[in-house]
């Protein structure tokens, strides 16, 4: 290694206390360019800013942006620590322009897997079975953040019955509608419901009562709670046979959304549904409707398999 490379990473841990493994993964990183620009025979204290941005193009090609953005950042650092202690008069790193890495899309399930893990919950019967059901149903149909759903009171469902008046993120209320399945869900669990009612009544309850939808007896808050909820959903997909990273309370808000749209529903629509207050935030589903269009297209299109039909005959 370079001498002026072990200087930055003694800098890093003596005078910003860096963790063992930040120190480690920017060795990696400025060894790697290290090694490269060997190649080329330029020292790694000596590199010019072409040499820097040939090396990043060269790791654009093989790399996600993330990997990329944070090499660059490695560079970035190493190369202003060398000019603030006067090793160089200048910092190649200064004009290269970060990767755009884009918004992530949101994981999804197919509807035939939120149809598997629906089954599976509908054969376990019994008031755990059918509270899962519930939770599902409701959650599919209605596309609650996960804290939404778990801490909804009873007096959440309205009076027709129809639907659920939600206090979302700022105080904010929303009346989301309920699907016939979920309503047959719920219809199911409700009297099974003291089944998970301590005895005691739990947080904001009298004895032997609750005033939550899925009250629990083991929790301070007196409701179920988010981890519960998501173990439950990760053995679920493994009974069903789902890949359990998959899987998630938020996963399944995904899918609401994902499907809604494929099935012709407005942003609008969903966007008040889901409780963005900004329909930027709901409009990355798009991309995941788009995404999949194309897949089915190359997938599926008789002119995409002709073309893979002609290459590998060529």
């Amino acid at each position: 290694m370079s001498a002026h490379l072990d200087a930055f990473l003694d800098m890093l841990t003596a005078e910003r206390g860096a963790a063992v493994n930040t120190r480690l993964a920017y060795e990696r990183d400025l060894a790697d360019l290290g090694r490269w620009l060997a190649q080329r025979s330029v020292a790694l204290e000596a590199a010019g800013t072409e040499d820097l941005r040939a090396y990043l193009a060269v790791q654009s090609k093989d790399g996600a942006p993330r990997t990329v953005a944070r090499r660059l950042s490695a560079m970035r650092q190493f190369y202003r620590f060398l000019l603030s202690e006067g090793r160089r008069t200048d910092d190649p790193a200064s004009p290269l322009d970060s990767p755009k890495q884009g918004r992530p899309l949101p994981k999804i399930l197919t509807e035939a897997e939120v149809g598997a893990m629906l089954s599976t919950a509908e054969a376990r019967g019994g008031p755990e079975g059918l509270r899962l059901v519930a939770l599902l149903e409701v959650l599919y149909a209605t596309g609650l953040r996960v804290s939404e759903l778990v801490g909804l009171p009873m007096t959440a469902i309205m009076r027709d019955g129809r639907g659920l008046l939600v206090r979302g993120k700022g105080g904010k209320e929303r009346m989301v509608p309920l699907s016939d399945p979920a309503l047959a869900a719920l219809a199911g669990y409700i009297p099974f419901r003291g089944h998970f009612i301590p005895a005691s009544g739990g947080a904001g309850g009298e004895a032997g009562h609750s005033p939550f939808l899925f009250p629990s007896r083991s929790s301070a808050e007196g409701h179920l709670t988010r981890q519960r909820f998501a173990q439950l959903l990760k053995q679920l997909a493994i009974d069903a046979g789902i890949d359990p990273e998959k899987v998630s309370p938020h996963v399944l808000r995904h899918a609401f959304a994902t499907h809604l749209l494929d099935h012709g529903a407005d942003l609008r629509s969903v966007q008040k549904m889901l409780g963005h207050a900004d329909i930027a935030t709901t409009q990355i589903y798009t991309h995941v409707v788009t995404e999949r269009l194309k897949k089915v297209m190359h997938d599926h299109h008789p002119l995409a398999r002709r073309k893979v039909e002609e290459a590998s005959e060529g």
